[in-house]
């Protein structure tokens, strides 16, 4: 099982998601570094966990904000491999995150219609990666333009416009460590869609959580608060 680490920038600080309740996000705090500057917190997760790719959400940009280009290119120069999310609306966004050096470009629903996501799997191919966003079991964004409320739907929509990579996130489960309460959608869509990659967060406890998320077909996860709070170790996850 591969672990994503997550940061979760606003105003230029990691900061630790609670809920999807954006206003209410303060500074991280970590048992691994005692700062929020987003590199002293990327490194410990290369130093303590070996990890050195990162799912990096730019909040700001996400809810309008222009995205954080400076920090983007800090944490590559420092060696990081970067999974972006920075707010995908227009087809444009997706460019500058790829000449920006992204690894892969999230384009989740929360901001982003149908024909950006099926321009930018044209244009990007495997480095589009779609967020199926939820919240409380209810997809984000504007549904009319999917057609339908169904996330179920929406996802087996999103593979028809060329996704191969996707995220099921529901934003209520986020920082709450009550689990993602994801698990029966991830496995009916890997079951619809055995080619497609599955990436899962939100919520997760500890490995009981990493072991029902690898039998749902998910192979990736994102995590942040089990990793600060010690919850998770390196051993919970090699060898999944």
């Amino acid at each position: 099982m591969r672990i994503l680490p997550v940061l979760d920038l606003m105003g230029g600080q990691v900061v630790r998601g609670v809920a999807g309740r954006r206003l209410e996000y303060r500074p991280i705090v970590s048992s691994l570094c005692a700062s929020s500057k987003p590199l002293d917190v990327a490194r410990p997760f290369r130093t303590h966990f070996g990890l050195t790719t990162l799912y990096l959400a730019d909040l700001d940009a996400i809810g309008g904000g222009d995205p954080a280009f400076s920090i983007y290119s800090e944490l590559i120069s420092d060696g990081f491999c970067l999974w972006i999310d920075a707010g995908v609306s227009e087809v444009e966004r997706v460019h500058l995150l790829a000449d920006a050096g992204a690894d892969r470009i999230i384009v989740g629903l929360e901001t982003a219609r149908p024909d950006v996501l099926a321009e930018a799997c044209r244009a990007f191919g495997d480095r589009i990666v779609f967020s199926l966003d939820l919240n409380g079991g209810a997809p984000l964004g504007d549904t009319l333009a999917w057609g339908t409320s169904d996330a179920e739907i929406i996802a087996t929509k999103a593979v028809a416009l060329g996704v191969r990579r996707l995220i099921v996130l529901d934003l209520a489960q986020v920082g709450v460590a009550d689990g993602t309460g994801t698990e029966d959608l991830c496995a009916r869509l890997k079951a619809a869609h055995p080619g497609l990659e599955m990436i899962a967060g939100g919520g997760i406890r500890g490995s009981v959580d990493l072991h029902r998320l690898r039998h749902c077909g998910v192979g990736t996860v994102l995590i942040a608060s089990a990793l600060h709070d010690g919850r998770l170790t390196r051993a919970d996850w090699e060898g999944l």
